[in-house]
């Protein structure tokens, strides 16, 4: 894994302007500002717990907007952490001009003010908390479009699975049927949901970046496969996982691919397919280029099935056979395309000041 993680970004050349001179930040701050600024990709911030990567995605934007690169960023931040944010913006740049969106201003009679403030002003950052951003819609051609194309490639799915000799009524076919059954009815949830709350939408605001803080909050995206095996998420995913897919992926198509970043000390935590969704969300150009952005074309070439024995859950003496997705194969060809948006920083890199014992 080391050899994959040779420094190419330095930033020791960064003069920061603007900032509080009495904060300095550390090398490999800079270095990660840098290389959100310069490189022709997206970035996670894979950075252990305390070593600031709040201050580091605050410098980052500002740098970003002070070049010329972004008009406005917007930074998604847990719920818990809006204040603590709001506070370390204005501590690292104390005459930032920064609009923080509570959630009291999205509102039903408090949102159409807080979505004409965010595209008509003038922002060094918008601060929104992770339940409210999914609050601000896309426009309901783009969220159309976007679903048809996805039950196209389930369409797609179940030719192939008809063709490769699959009963038209097996398990498999029965299963692509179902998931797109399912994102029908989510369609039409979402265009009813328009025709209740019209108003300002997401493209309208002027958002040409988005820093997602804790981006782990995000990892149950949808996706559809014909394996029936244990140690995979819900394919269903969740609807803010989808919803924040579809604006990085508008960031994405405005930026050129290079117009978001994620921050978390846990970017994998529970299953082998959150890296799918990871390179889904940061780098789904090269999943297409490489004809892998379908989840078992990747999993067939990055991951592998498992069979254990295990305890029975009932308890007692017995014992069960389990199959799980739950291991990565190919794995130096992987991390060269995961290391190319993801910026690794563990303990041992850092050595961070710790009190003593």
């Amino acid at each position: 894994f080391n050899n994959y993680r040779a420094r190419v970004f330095d930033g020791a050349h960064l003069q920061l302007q603007g900032m509080n001179p009495a904060i300095s930040l550390r090398p490999h701050q800079k270095d990660a500002i840098w290389r959100v600024m310069a490189s022709r990709t997206n970035t996670l911030l894979s950075h252990v717990v305390g070593a600031g990567k709040t201050y580091t995605m605050i410098a980052a934007g500002m740098e970003l907007r002070r070049v010329g690169l972004r008009k406005k960023p917007v930074y998604v931040v847990p719920n818990h952490l809006l204040g603590q944010w709001e506070r370390d913006f204005l501590q690292l740049y104390p005459s930032a001009n920064i609009l923080v969106a509570t959630e009291s201003d999205f509102s039903p009679e408090s949102r159409r003010l807080l979505m004409s403030r965010i595209s008509t002003g003038d922002w060094d950052a918008v601060i929104v908390p992770h339940s409210s951003f999914e609050r601000i819609p896309m426009s309901q051609m783009y969220i159309e479009d976007l679903f048809f194309s996805q039950i196209q490639a389930l369409k797609d799915a179940i030719q192939e699975a008809a063709a490769a000799g699959e009963r038209k009524k097996g398990p498999t076919v029965k299963q692509l049927e179902k998931a797109a059954a399912r994102l029908d009815a989510r369609l039409e949830r979402a265009v009813a949901s328009y025709k209740k709350d019209v108003t300002v939408t997401f493209e309208e605001l002027g958002v040409d970046h988005i820093f997602v803080d804790e981006s782990q909050a995000y990892k149950n995206l949808f996706y559809f496969t014909k394996r029936r095996v244990m140690g995979l998420s819900n394919p269903d995913g969740s609807q803010k996982a989808f919803d924040m897919w579809a604006k990085t992926r508008y960031v994405n198509d405005l930026t050129g691919g290079r117009g978001v970043t994620f921050a978390s000390g846990t970017p994998i935590t529970n299953t082998v397919a959150e890296m799918y969704h990871l390179q889904k969300y940061l780098q789904e150009d090269v999943l297409k280029e490489a004809g892998i952005d379908t989840f078992d074309a990747w999993a067939s070439m990055f991951g592998e099935e498992v069979t254990r024995i295990e305890l029975a859950t009932e308890g007692g003496n017995r014992f069960v056979s389990k199959t799980r997705f739950a291991r990565f194969i190919n794995v130096q060809e992987l991390l060269a395309r995961y290391l190319q948006v993801a910026d690794v920083k563990s303990a041992a890199d850092l050595n961070l000041p710790r009190p003593k014992l």
